[in-house]
């Protein structure tokens, strides 16, 4: 099938269109490459320079390329930015994917798979492990916004017959992450240890998050072309993606430590607006309705990551 994969030089949405194209799917990116990188588009797919606030570029390429199905990542994706700018993640996460709905339904779109986070919806978590059931009480604009258009997706199928899933993200990390733009811990931490520079800790450091590995991630995103279940309510297509587990930012800098050879201590700085103290997912629903599980384990992930730095 035809799959256009929004925000597909990014990150975690080029790690997506590797594992579509690995399983024989045509894939058609469009990213603005404002965070995205022109290294990391697969060579296969064919790519559209285009930001997704820009409906009248944007409605060409679904004309142009009539998809089958649309994999949702451009977003603002910082927590941090979303509190300085809530107007803009509010331009970019809700106007842009408003037109991607749209467009999904003019053109007759099949899917509409939709990244979201279970990192930020929830807010600081009533009971842990967090399920799709938890009440959503986000603590930034970004959590804010990328609800927002779960609830867009619901109405689109209830009034007009648009078939979604909706995957909330833990904390992805990984191959590729920006250290600079997406500010991932991970990322962070590994580009600074590796350049024998101090990593910065914000809080104590016990705070938990649930970080899953990005690859597990892409195999989330091909199972989710396969989900078919009937929608009933607007719990029905919403998974989260995550281990289940929490992990502390202590426990993550000493095993990147220790996997890079760092010889320094983290310097811990004041805790940041918008970010909460303690989370992880409850992933029960996406093992039990799409046979989906992470496969890397954390130690396994974080080494493999530091070794992406080393030689990028």
């Amino acid at each position: 099938m035809k799959i256009l994969v929004t925000g597909g030089a990014g990150f975690i949405g080029s790690h997506v269109v590797d594992r579509f194209v690995e399983h024989g799917h045509e894939v058609v990116v469009v990213d603005n490459l404002s965070s995205g990188r022109r290294e990391n588009l697969n060579p296969d797919a064919k790519f559209y320079e285009l930001d997704i606030r820009d409906r009248e570029n944007l409605e060409e390429v679904f004309k142009r390329e009539k998809p089958d199905v649309v994999d949702h990542h451009a977003a603002q994706i910082s927590v941090v930015n979303s509190v300085e700018n809530p107007r803009f993640d509010a331009e970019v996460n809700i106007l842009g994917s408003l037109n991607l709905i749209d467009l999904s339904l003019k053109y007759g779109v099949g899917k509409f798979i939709y990244a979201s986070t279970g990192g930020a919806v929830y807010g600081e978590p009533v009971y842990l492990p967090c399920d799709e059931r938890h009440p959503v009480d986000p603590l930034a604009p970004y959590g804010i916004s990328k609800h927002t258009v779960e609830h867009y997706l619901y109405m689109n199928h209830v009034n007009f017959g648009l078939q979604y899933v909706v995957l909330r993200y833990a904390n992805v990390y990984g191959p590729r992450q920006d250290p600079h733009g997406e500010a991932g811990v991970v990322a962070i931490f590994s580009k600074r240890m590796l350049e024998g520079k101090e990593a910065h800790i914000f809080g104590d450091g016990n705070q938990e998050r649930d970080f899953v590995f990005v690859e597990d991630v892409a195999n989330a995103n091909l199972s989710a072309l396969e989900f078919n279940k009937k929608i009933k309510s607007s719990l029905d297509p919403i998974f989260n993606v995550g281990t289940g587990v929490g992990t502390s930012v202590n426990t993550i800098f000493k095993l990147i430590k220790q996997f890079s050879g760092f010889e320094g201590n983290p310097v811990y700085d004041p805790p940041r607006p918008g970010e909460v103290y303690r989370v992880y997912l409850d992933i029960k629903k996406i093992k039990q309705e799409m046979n989906w599980t992470p496969e890397v384990s954390l130690e396994e992930g974080l080494r493999l990551t530091v070794e992406w730095f080393k030689t990028n």
